[in-house]
């Protein structure tokens, strides 16, 4: 007897698994798994956005500009020289975030000098290019940074509110909220920080 080749037919073929397209359904829920971690991940370390005021940072960082903030490294290491931190005065929580370079750690000596900084005596050596210091407000004398203190300046020195002043001085380990990371806006300035 012959099957008919059209029509109704009760005889159905099984149907295969397609192997290869399991295999990458479950390779792109990996990588979508992984993706969704890795952002968990960079938001509760990284995430914290700052944004510069004023031009105190310059030509570092500008005013306006958007600054991701690394929350988890100094958890486990303590800041260096020439690290930018972000920080609120005094732990005032209801002050904007400062961001400032470190230049003088616990222990250390400072003091400005003919526009000039000076750390345990000796001349600091700047990373970047800044001008003479005009004005060295509490800096004249000599400062003894305090233990899990540390003495902070912005780039654009004359024209800064920093450790110079009464009102920040040096700022507490425990007030530190980060290191400047990486800048992220505008986009024409997207860059890791150094």
């Amino acid at each position: 007897m012959r099957r008919r080749s059209s029509g109704l037919s009760f005889y159905r073929e099984k149907k295969k698994i397609n192997i290869g397209l399991l295999k990458e359904i479950a390779v792109w829920a990996a990588e979508i798994a992984l993706t969704i971690a890795a952002a968990v991940i960079m938001v509760f370390f990284f995430g914290f956005r700052v944004t510069v005021i004023g031009p105190s940072m310059s030509p570092t960082l500008n005013g306006g500009e958007k600054v991701l903030v690394n929350r988890f490294v100094y958890k486990l290491f303590e800041p260096r020289q020439n690290d930018l931190i972000v920080f609120q005065p005094n732990g005032n929580e209801k002050s904007h975030y400062y961001v400032k370079r470190v230049i003088a750690l616990p222990g250390d000596t400072v003091q400005i000098k003919d526009g000039e900084v000076y750390v345990n005596g000796e001349l600091f050596t700047e990373q970047i290019e800044v001008e003479a210091i005009e004005n060295a407000m509490m800096a004249e004398n000599e400062i003894l940074v305090g233990e899990d203190e540390y003495f902070v300046l912005g780039d654009n020195r004359n024209n800064s509110e920093d450790s110079r002043y009464a009102s920040i001085g040096n700022v507490k380990k425990e007030h530190i909220t980060g290191e400047a990371w990486m800048v992220i806006f505008p986009w024409d300035r997207i860059s890791l920080l150094k």
